[in-house]
């Protein structure tokens, strides 16, 4: 599927709590060579692709998590890639951390306690980053310790020690974080983490050792309430990378944080460009994941997606060396690059994790019969038409995404597969029902860029045929999730996507519909808080695997069904571009973009 190296040398043990995964029956539509015209065959990515990504996660023993990282077939070193972005990057901050972007770069600079490592088939194993292993479990699953390894110093050659892991964790309570991650947090000291900690460490103050336990410079224990047998691929998340206690500016921080890994930041200008060179401190022995093989990454932040397709099919110049970063082959190009061998060839393809969802504002649009009529308004194929069609997603039936364990293929309450061009006739009588006028307004917020700006015409087209009045807001892509994220915002509907943080239905329905986590700055964007979706999910957290899963399944068909905070759309794909002059370039199913820990320069 991708040019892709065998690891045969590290050792594994398989993680414990996985899902068995569900087999599928159902694939994903013909395909073709256009995009989605429906002439022809296809190699666009289907629901069978999405299945293999569903795979249990291994934890990696001190083996698998001993560098150097196992070499990349004909790497060379030396040279700069050039990477291509539409805007910013939304934080450098790990604390704030949980946007993909900012994801896919954190590899380059931060090191946190553990890392995913990726085999020739895409299976995941967690191994050791900056600790040994992936972690020891004691206590039932209660207690989890790590030790660090040697020689882990940041970019100016300070120590890496257990309190700046402690340092790490703590900062993530205070108010200066806002942005990321709230597992460790929330399984430390509860949803209402914040109480247990209001300041952070930056007044002197710590959790107590019964909860987070620092005993020497080279051991973190964390004690939990309960089994958290998924705390290494929580760790593994860029919202956990660690933060140098004494380089912590604090809300500073977002503009020149330290780097533990291979790169470090020489130059930024915010908004236009930012330029990593080496980071000399970095030892690739401590080190089983990343390599170090170009002399550093120009980033130009001021390429939109158009031009970057189009200087990449062209490929000449310093577009050899160039990549897309986190954004996809434009829809408008996706015929040219497809019919062209040439260009087809240096593409990357797979089925991402994510949803794309319509979330309602559950605080402004109260009434689930006019939530309803605008899923059944949508015109989903429409919006998959829009993103690059076969080759950029598929109509979804349900919130999960194909890439989770037990994912039903049939579900489609919405009858999205039959109608898959929507239902303004069934929307309008519901809207009768519902005593809405004709005119009545809505505002929809969409974020500035070419995909935002395509779904905001579909949605406000569809929307006006039913009756609705659609205000279009437009909100800059670098902070489009934090004001959709704030508690009062302004805006009745908004376009969000989003995807497991690794393959369990926990890591969706938990921080996205869980009502106790209705807060500024969470990622629940409708405000859903159901009684009955909140104790199914802490129900469904302390279940074994097999109960889990049915338990998990009840919660989603009472979020879609009954309560209905977010349309589905479609469940979305990947294809991007990169320059002939690269080497290394495969598919990440961890990042679901080009795997960035393995590029290099075939002519540096």
């Amino acid at each position: 599927m991708k040019p892709i190296r065998t690891r045969t040398t590290r050792t594994t043990r398989a993680i414990a709590v996985a899902i068995v995964a569900g087999a599928l029956v159902l694939t994903g539509c013909s395909g073709d060579n256009d995009g989605g015209s429906g002439k022809g065959k296809s190699d666009a990515k289907d629901q069978k692709d999405a299945a293999q990504q569903q795979d249990p996660v291994a934890y990696g023993d001190a083996a698998a998590s001993t560098g150097p990282a196992e070499e990349v077939t004909g790497s060379k070193s030396g040279g700069f890639i050039n990477v291509y972005m539409q805007s910013d990057m939304t934080h450098l901050d790990p604390g704030q951390i949980y946007v993909s972007d900012a994801g896919q770069f954190a590899n380059l600079i931060h090191r946190g306690l553990t890392n995913f490592q990726e085999d020739d088939q895409g299976n995941l194993t967690v191994v050791g980053d900056i600790a040994t292993d992936s972690g020891q479990s004691s206590d039932g699953g209660k207690t989890w310790t790590y030790k660090l390894k040697d020689n882990i110093k940041d970019d100016q050659g300070n120590p890496i020690t257990s309190a700046d892991v402690r340092h790490t964790i703590e900062r993530q309570y205070s108010k200066v974080i806002f942005d990321g991650p709230t597992y460790v947090q929330s399984w430390l000291s509860g949803n209402d983490y914040r109480k247990a900690l209001p300041d952070g460490p930056y007044k002197g103050k710590h959790l107590p050792d019964s909860v987070l336990e620092t005993p020497d410079d080279k051991t973190v224990v964390f004690h939990f309430s309960q089994p958290r047998p998924d705390l290494p691929q929580a760790l593994a998340m860029a919202g956990y990378a660690i933060v140098p206690e004494k380089r912590d500016t604090k809300e500073k921080y977002d503009d020149a944080p330290a780097s533990l890994g291979p790169y470090k930041i020489e130059e930024y200008k915010p908004g236009k460009s930012m330029k990593l060179v080496k980071n000399t401190q970095w030892d690739p022995k401590t080190d089983s994941v990343r390599h170090q093989y170009v002399d550093g990454y120009n980033f130009s932040s001021t390429i939109d997606q158009a031009s970057q397709t189009k200087r990449l099919i062209a490929d000449q110049g310093e577009a050899k060396n160039a990549i897309q970063f986190t954004d996809s082959v434009d829809p408008a190009q996706m015929s040219k690059v497809i019919s062209d061998p040439a260009a087809k060839k240096r593409t990357i393809q797979g089925y991402q994790v994510y949803v794309w969802q319509l979330s309602f504002n559950l605080d402004r649009l109260k009434d689930k019969k006019v939530r309803d009529a605008i899923t059944y308004a949508i015109p989903n194929q429409s919006m998959v038409q829009a993103d690059g069609g076969r080759y950029g997603g598929e109509v979804a039936g349900g919130l999960l995404a194909p890439t989770l364990p037990n994912f039903d293929p049939k579900y489609d309450p919405f009858g999205k597969l039959k109608n898959p061009n929507g239902d303004p006739e069934k929307a309008k009588a519901l809207l009768k029902e519902a005593g809405v006028q004709e005119g009545t307004k809505l505002t929809y917020a969409y974020s500035n860029t070419p995909r935002g700006q395509a779904q905001m015409v579909i949605i406000k087209d569809a929307l006006a045929k039913i009756g609705f009045d659609v205000q279009a807001k437009e909100i800059d892509r670098a902070s489009f999730y934090e004001q959709v994220g704030k508690l009062n915002n302004p805006y009745d509907l908004y376009m969000t996507g989003w995807g497991q943080d690794w393959p369990n239905a926990s890591t969706v329905i938990t921080p996205v519909y869980d009502g106790e986590l209705v807060a500024d700055g969470a990622s629940n964007y409708s405000h859903i808080d159901d009684a009955q979706v909140n104790q199914l999910i802490k129900t469904a957290l302390t279940q074994e695997p097999e109960e889990a899963a049915k338990t998990w399944e009840k919660a989603h068909h009472r979020i879609v069904e009954e309560i209905n905070p977010a349309a589905p759309v479609y469940y979305s794909k990947q294809i991007q571009l990169y320059g002939s002059n690269i080497g290394g370039a495969r598919y990440s199913n961890e990042s679901s973009y080009i795997d960035i820990n393995d590029l290099y320069l075939k002519q540096p």
